[in-house]
């Protein structure tokens, strides 16, 4: 694609009446963000220089983000990698944008998880490989609002379908948008860079108002969280509000086709609004909808496998593993969350020792999440009264059915306990993808694999079928029981099959492949040809995507120019085509009448 000059976007700013945002060129912070990026050290500018954690990893994702290869990217999330080696990522989110911002070029910004007073500020942009990272101090008087409140006990709970589990609050909706709208100030002074990438339910209406300051660069939004039907989300104060806002992105992003289905029953059924062909057009012009299902680094994992411990994990790891010498053991890794479907878990255990007494043991690591939320709380106090009453039931001296840990393990840690177990049991009530389903897989020994027991609610579920998973109902503890008694029992030959199977699918989609083709579609909403080139519509931009008749318009015109000119009548007749096609194209496109209009090359259509 050939980006649009400079000249030519300034020049479309400078026409009519240009938003009040984008006339404050000269007195909001560009030039001190472009000096930052202009001082940054040259050894830091380097592929694999300070910051770059991990090369391999990043080379492979950089090889296909490049193809991009003048691409500026804008990342946005609530929190933010560490960016430290010695730290190994916990997240998918993590995992996969740090290449991307180490070896790409890209400024990442996210909350510092310090809270300020509110100022707004320069962005400070730190170096991380080629790239950037620029933390924010969120305004303290709206956090408990935006983060405990609105986006943890309301869109949450409403996201994974447990309405039990919400507040409402008018208040943090108001203070959910102050943040965004902080959010959105601060990466104003980026207002220059080619496109911008918003991840989660904590900046669901940022798109919305980088729109309002006028910022018209192309925005996409990943959801990491599953997508409820309409039902659920009715029940999230200003849902009606909160979801025009969502169709200002140009991409959507969802894990799977549920996801997608549901977000498009709620347009139909509140908006009246179809999706064709993942298209849903509205009068700003056109949001595509497409699901890009997260994965893994299983070559990372195979590291992870061979990695040296601390002296004090290997002896925190042996400590375990020795309680399961001779014997069987399943393992359960989650975030301690109400959504994870842990107390089901413990129950379903429980169910199966009452038929199958010492058959197996569970490992169950549980680190808090969100301690300072009450419910958090209770559900800790929950879990850990339903583990005391099932070993007191039928342990012994020498045995305890369940193990618990409520702290952190290391990847590398984790990784040798995932091989060792002989079940893996992944059954949270509702998850957008869950990636510990597929760190268990990778680690398994190919030669004597163990099974994974996976809910059909977990997004993992729509890429791993029931041939190669075992999957149940986490709502109801007698499947959860059954299948891991048949986990235990299962042959050596099906055990590899199911294994080859989904091991397959790990390594064909990683999550560089997630990132590189999330990127590679957001670029096709990018500018292409300058407006000069195409008279009849006059200034302002959109793309691609939104110009559905571009085809009829370019075939009109084609005609028209094969016409002979002596022959006037059918010169005139073609030139009707040309006006009526033009008029067709323009209707839909005129409220964006400041912007450049963006065409697709003639030979796209061919």
């Amino acid at each position: 694609m050939v980006r649009i000059h400079d000249a030519l976007y300034m020049a479309a700013l400078a026409y009519g009446s240009t938003s009040g945002a984008a006339q404050q060129d000269e007195t909001i912070n560009q030039p001190a963000f472009d000096q930052q990026l202009d001082e940054i050290p040259p050894e830091l500018d380097e592929p694999g220089g300070a910051g770059s954690a991990h090369s391999i990893a990043s080379d492979e994702v950089a090889d296909v983000v490049n193809q991009q290869s003048d691409l500026k990217l804008v990342v946005i999330s609530n929190r933010i990698a560490p960016f430290d080696p010695n730290k190994p990522q916990t997240g998918g989110l993590a995992a996969a944008l740090e290449p991307v911002v180490e070896r790409c070029g890209a400024v990442w910004v996210g909350s510092s998880e310090e809270c300020g007073d509110g100022t707004e500020r320069p962005l400070r942009l730190e170096p991380t490989g080629t790239g950037y990272v620029s933390r924010l101090d969120l305004p303290a008087a709206d956090h408990p609002g935006y983060y405990r409140g609105f986006s943890n006990s309301t869109l949450w709970p409403a996201l994974h379908s447990l309405p039990d589990r919400m507040s409402v609050s008018e208040d943090d909706y108001d203070s959910y948008q102050r943040t965004n709208g902080f959010i959105a100030r601060a990466v104003f002074d980026a207002r220059d860079r080619d496109v911008f990438w918003v991840h989660d339910y904590h900046l669901l209406p940022l798109g919305a108002q980088l729109n309002e300051l006028g910022i018209e660069r192309p925005a996409g939004f990943f959801l990491h969280t599953p997508w409820p039907a309409p039902d659920m989300v009715e029940r999230v104060p200003n849902h009606l509000e909160l979801m025009k806002s969502t169709l200002k992105y140009d991409l959507l992003g969802f894990q799977t086709n549920r996801d997608m289905n549901n977000y498009s029953a709620y347009l139909r059924t509140h908006f009246g609004l179809e999706t064709r062909d993942g298209i849903v057009t509205t009068e700003r012009g056109q949001t595509r909808l497409k699901k890009f299902p997260i994965g893994i680094d299983p070559r990372q994992f195979a590291d992870y496998l061979a990695a040296d411990l601390s002296p004090a994990e290997q002896k925190k790891v042996s400590s375990l593993l020795q309680n399961f010498e001779g014997s069987k053991f399943a393992i359960g890794v989650d975030r301690l969350d109400y959504t994870k479907g842990i107390d089901k878990r413990v129950e379903g255990f429980n169910q199966l020792l009452r038929t199958e007494p010492h058959s197996i043991s569970l490992l169950q690591i549980a680190p808090s999440s969100r301690a300072d939320v009450e419910q958090y709380q209770k559900y800790k106090e929950d879990v850990e009264s339903a583990i005391n009453r099932v070993n007191a039931e039928h342990g012994t001296d020498r045995w305890r059915p369940i193990h618990y840990k409520n702290d952190s393990f290391s990847q590398a840690a984790l990784a040798r306990l995932y091989r060792a177990a002989h079940v893996g049991v992944v059954t949270p009530l509702r998850d957008g993808m869950n990636l510990v389903a597929k760190e268990y897989v990778a680690a398994q020994d190919p030669k004597d694999p163990g099974v994974l027991v996976l809910s059909k609610f977990a997004g993992a579920a729509e890429d791993f079928n029931e041939n190669e998973a075992l999957l149940v109902d986490p709502n109801h503890p007698e499947e959860i029981a059954a299948a891991i008694s048949k986990a235990s029992h299962m042959p050596l030959e099906e055990r590899v099959t199911r294994w080859r199977s989904m091991m397959d699918k790990i390594e064909s989609y990683t999550i560089h492949d997630w990132a590189a083709d999330y990127v590679s579609e957001l670029d096709k909403s990018r500018v292409t040809v300058p407006a000069d080139q195409f008279h009849h519509l006059g200034l302002g931009w959109t793309n691609e995507a939104q110009m559905p008749l571009y085809q009829n318009y370019a075939t009109a015109l084609t005609a028209f120019n094969d016409v002979d000119p002596r022959d006037t009548a059918l010169k005139e007749a073609a030139y009707a085509n040309v006006e009526s096609s033009s008029e067709a194209l323009a209707t839909p496109l005129m409220h964006t009448q400041n912007r450049l209009w963006v065409l697709p090359a003639p030979d796209s259509f061919a």
